[in-house]
């Protein structure tokens, strides 16, 4: 099964109650996802157990690489119980939180995290039940903080608790996230998201535990995280704008601009970026979405991201395989525009003086595809390297990414523009271009009397070596 899609933009799709059968899973990815996230704040070990396995047989079925990201779920912030109910929180009223576990009530809530006692000054803002209720604090101490309701309204238990202003000394992988992560990397993960990600710190602490067993996704979902944006971007394999978070912590109109900033930030760096949350959220009920969530996902393809992500849409949705049909009809659409093409143009990132030989061979190889209206680009690769460094140059046609290695040809499914292909190991330049030739045919990409310009590094088998450009005739 060749399963090319006409697209470039990939879509990534959490699965769920509502997404758990075998029957589900192959409709969901023939209709188009690419990779497939494990959300690791719900669910048991034997739950992503059984899903790994669902994911690799379907992967031996159609013979096309299927990427899984395993979501961890992060520290959870949240205020303890109430003896009598949901209290009801008025404006200008006081309100104590502290580390009593007693019930709580109008006055005070029990709030466990000395973490962030330790980080509040007076006048720290607290938000809780998703920024619903505003506190500010007027009298703290490593204990306790006395605190005013700006904005009012009903508190139930277990609510989670935001702090904006703060960087809180706290580790991004609670002793749940390092258990889930084991579980992640013990069945072979291909991407790893980190959540509550504050500091670059947090980033290399996750690296040091994962190695390169897998690849790490940066969730984005702190004001303290863009701060250090092109820090982060830098140690990390890819990023995803955790929009809802994002618009807990800060306002809602600063959102989409920082959405673009993040989106540029790793196009500049070629580091792959997944636009998430909320993208067709009325299809969770819905069997059509909005026409604003339509355009929202649009938009994301017009900046130039590399994925789009449903989450609650296929997880646990009424429309699942609705969301995802959706979801590729339109990235096709919005590709098929010609201002597409001019706006991902007009954003592409040049080369600069003192750039490395890979980046010089990739910017010689969108020139050439330019010129030639070449039917594809075929990338060599055992790291990923190649193909990801072409995939930066956002090119006009499609990368066709040969691998020995599963494990990287996993990976790459994340990738703008990337069609990932496990091939035997070439030793010639001649025999690349002959393999070229054929699986660029097998796989649709080309026609017999078409060009297409591949791309390796020799010798072969050397991670990071690009420095080979062949143009060849199909």
């Amino acid at each position: 099964m060749t399963l090319r899609r006409n697209r470039n933009a990939k879509i990534v799709a959490t699965l769920g109650p509502a997404s758990s059968s075998r029957e589900m899973v192959r409709s969901l990815f023939i209709a188009g996802v690419d990779v497939f996230r494990l959300n690791f704040s719900h669910g048991s070990a034997a739950d992503h157990r059984a899903r790994f396995a669902m994911l690799r047989e379907l992967e031996t079925e159609t013979g096309r690489s299927i990427g899984i990201l395993a979501d961890l779920q992060g520290p959870k912030l949240r205020v303890g119980t109430f003896a009598d109910g949901p209290v009801q929180l008025v404006e200008g009223a006081s309100f104590r939180l502290d580390l009593d576990p007693a019930p709580g009530n109008v006055q005070r809530a029990g709030m466990p995290h000395p973490e962030i006692f330790a980080a509040l000054v007076p006048g720290t803002q607290l938000l809780l039940d998703d920024g619903k209720l505003r506190l500010v604090v007027e009298q703290c101490g490593p204990d306790f903080a006395q605190t005013r309701v700006l904005v009012g309204g009903k508190l139930s238990e277990r609510k989670g608790v935001n702090v904006p202003d703060v960087v809180l000394p706290i580790t991004a992988l609670t002793p749940k996230d390092r258990r889930d992560l084991a579980l992640a990397l013990e069945l072979g993960a291909d991407w790893i998201a980190l959540s509550f990600v504050q500091r670059p710190e947090d980033v290399a602490e996750a690296r040091a535990l994962i190695g390169d067993r897998a690849l790490i996704v940066s969730k984005l979902e702190k004001p303290s995280a863009i701060d250090r944006l092109d820090e982060i971007v830098a140690l990390s394999d890819g990023v995803m704008v955790a929009r809802g978070d994002l618009g807990v912590e800060m306002p809602a109109e600063r959102v989409p601009a920082i959405q673009k900033h993040i989106v540029g930030a790793c196009r500049r760096l070629g580091k792959p970026v997944i636009v998430a949350t909320q993208m067709l959220e009325s299809m969770i009920d819905s069997p059509v979405p909005t026409r604003a969530e339509a355009s929202d996902v649009a938009t994301a393809i017009y900046d130039g991201a590399d994925a789009v992500m449903l989450s609650a849409e296929s997880a646990s949705g009424k429309h699942p395989l609705a969301a995802v049909t959706m979801m590729n009809r339109i990235i096709e659409e919005v590709e098929g525009d010609p201002l597409y093409r001019q706006l991902i143009n007009a954003s592409h990132t040049m080369a600069r003086p003192g750039g490395d030989v890979t980046e010089a061979v990739c910017c010689a190889m969108r020139r050439a595809v330019a010129l030639l209206q070449a039917a594809a680009i075929v990338c060599y690769t055992s790291s990923g390297h190649t193909s990801l460094r072409a995939a930066r140059e956002r090119p006009e046609s499609p990368v066709l990414s040969l691998t020995p290695r599963i494990e990287t040809a996993r990976r790459l499914a994340l990738v703008w523009g990337v069609h990932s292909v496990h091939v035997p190991d070439v030793f010639s330049a001649e025999e690349m271009a002959e393999v070229a030739s054929a699986v660029a045919k097998q796989q649709r990409f080309a026609q017999s009397g078409q060009f297409i310009v591949a791309i390796a590094g020799m010798p072969f088998g050397t991670p990071g070596a690009t420095n080979l450009i062949r143009i060849a005739t199909v």
